[in-house]
């Protein structure tokens, strides 16, 4: 963890799930961190707090400027917000389609581009994208959230091009099903919650839902100064659900 030490990250979405424990995680680790969120309730104490909106450019300018003053600068951008969408292609009209991308694709787009005049005079300038198994895995009734997320893990590998010979790595976290406060909602109004539980369990080969410790645990590996060969790569956090076939 002392590879996070002294690091300024901006962690989006900080305000729950895992956001909340990527922001608690690099913080408990020695990084400066400033937690960025629509509602600041849940941004954890040891994070600076700030009110963003990453579909709203002007409010994501707003908010990386007024952080990065605030940390004395930006190393890191964990571009964690997101938002869930549910069904087939038939089930979402056009204006669900632009507003899950719009916050799941573009907003990762706003932030960073907004910090890259910081990251561009950081010695450990890195972003840390957090998609899911969704962009690899054809999981049922799920078509536009993986649409988005397939969108966030190729554009990891574009940034990462694009940015390697100014010295910012780019890379991603591919989380399975992880125990949030959002899938405990979609649990709670299934018919049979557990039943629906089981069901999630069993779909990953170790056989229970990822903790979002986990994947804080992984977002600060992949931000730290421990990898600084680490770039264009996408970690799987997913409890062994892409790549494995289990018989039980």
């Amino acid at each position: 963890m002392t590879d996070v030490a002294g690091l300024r990250v901006l962690v989006t979405g900080a305000g729950a799930g895992i956001g909340q424990a990527i922001a608690v995680r690099l913080a408990d680790g020695g990084a400066h961190v400033a937690g960025l969120d629509i509602e600041l309730a849940g941004v954890p104490d040891d994070a600076v707090p700030v009110v963003c909106d990453v579909s709203d450019d002007r409010s994501v300018r707003t908010a990386v400027a007024d952080a990065a003053m605030r940390l004395g600068g930006v190393d890191v951008v964990v571009n964690n917000a997101g938002i869930g969408a549910q069904g087939t292609i038939a089930d979402n009209d056009d204006e669900e389609w632009h507003r899950v991308l719009d916050v799941n694709v573009v907003g990762v787009v706003r932030v960073t581009r907004a910090a890259l005049p910081w990251l561009r005079r950081s010695q450990s300038a890195a972003v840390v994208n957090v998609g899911s198994v969704a962009a690899t895995a054809g999981l049922p009734r799920r078509a536009l959230y993986s649409a988005s997320k397939g969108a966030v893990l190729s554009l990891t590998l574009a940034m990462a091009s694009d940015h390697v010979a100014e010295g910012i790595r780019v890379n991603c976290v591919s989380p399975g099903t992880v125990d949030t406060p959002w899938v405990g909602r979609l649990l709670d109004a299934a018919d049979d919650p557990a039943a629906e539980r089981a069901a999630l369990e069993a779909r990953q080969p170790t056989g229970h839902l990822v903790a979002a410790d986990e994947i804080a645990a992984a977002v600060c590996f992949l931000a730290g100064r421990g990898a600084p060969s680490l770039t264009g790569a996408s970690v799987a956090v997913d409890g062994g659900m892409q790549g494995l076939r289990v018989r039980r």
